[in-house]
């Protein structure tokens, strides 16, 4: 990744020291950005720095819903590049399955707060240090449980219904400066994901027409994408990317 030429410009992504976060830091890596990324497990952190190339890549530790990690992520991307060009809000929590008639009000508030607040904590943030005066876009990663019913993570659903909701009021106030997408991802194989597969991966795979569950690499592509010139009259926007699964809606 070292020979690639540095583009000059910087991410900030949530959640990145694995999975669908990291996936994206790969992605922007390849093509010559610089990134921070977040997580709560430092010796996680630094394992993925090293991988994604010292000169490329810093960290900072902490819980994404943690206000005072949120204003030091956002230093140390600025110590480090100078600028925050492009925001990724990955970091996301879904700590309980089951019925959401029988779900404990902390629980949900303690979702919302990590799927929903923080990534407005780091918009806002990201805005005032570097996007209100010099442009870029930011990216939340949402889900397919934010577009539809998903029975036994119906917490997790409504906070991403309310992220993506969140995407356009951002997308509408940051105009013309800043671009503000979200991408909504079916089920990716991660260890977030792996109550929803794991043992069944075939059986969970068999719905989709594409006939695969997704990678982060999906999502690192969709990403990056987001966040290129090829994308600079997308604003507001809810990238589906789902293998085709809501093609299968309403038929038995």
């Amino acid at each position: 990744m070292t020979a690639v030429e540095l583009s000059g410009k910087a991410a900030l992504i949530t959640g990145a020291s694995r999975g669908i976060g990291y996936g994206v830091a790969e992605a922007l890596v390849a093509r010559g950005d610089r990134v921070c990324i977040t997580g709560r497990n430092e010796d996680a952190l630094k394992e993925a720095v090293e991988k994604l190339g010292a000169d490329r890549a810093v960290y900072a530790v902490g819980k994404a819903h943690d206000e005072a990690h949120q204003a030091a992520a956002v230093e140390r991307a600025m110590e480090a590049f100078g600028r925050i060009d492009y925001l990724v809000n990955n970091a996301g929590t879904n700590p309980v399955f089951g019925p959401i008639a029988d779900l404990d009000l902390n629980v949900a508030r303690k979702v919302f707060e990590t799927n929903v607040v923080s990534a407005l904590g780091f918009a806002q943030r990201t805005w005032h240090a570097w996007q209100k005066d010099n442009g870029g876009a930011i990216v939340n990663i949402a889900s397919v449980a934010g577009l539809a019913p998903s029975p036994f993570i119906g917490a997790y659903g409504v906070s991403k219904a309310a992220l993506i909701n969140l995407t356009v009021q951002l997308a509408h106030e940051f105009a013309p400066r800043v671009r503000v997408n979200a991408i909504a991802p079916a089920v990716v194989k991660t260890k977030f994901a792996q109550a929803l597969y794991e043992g069944r991966e075939a059986e969970a795979a068999a719905g989709y027409p594409l006939g695969r569950l997704g990678v982060p690499s999906d999502i690192g592509g969709a990403a990056a994408f987001l966040t290129s010139e090829q994308s600079d009259w997308v604003t507001g926007q809810t990238l589906v990317v789902d293998g085709g699964v809501f093609l299968n809606a309403g038929v038995a």
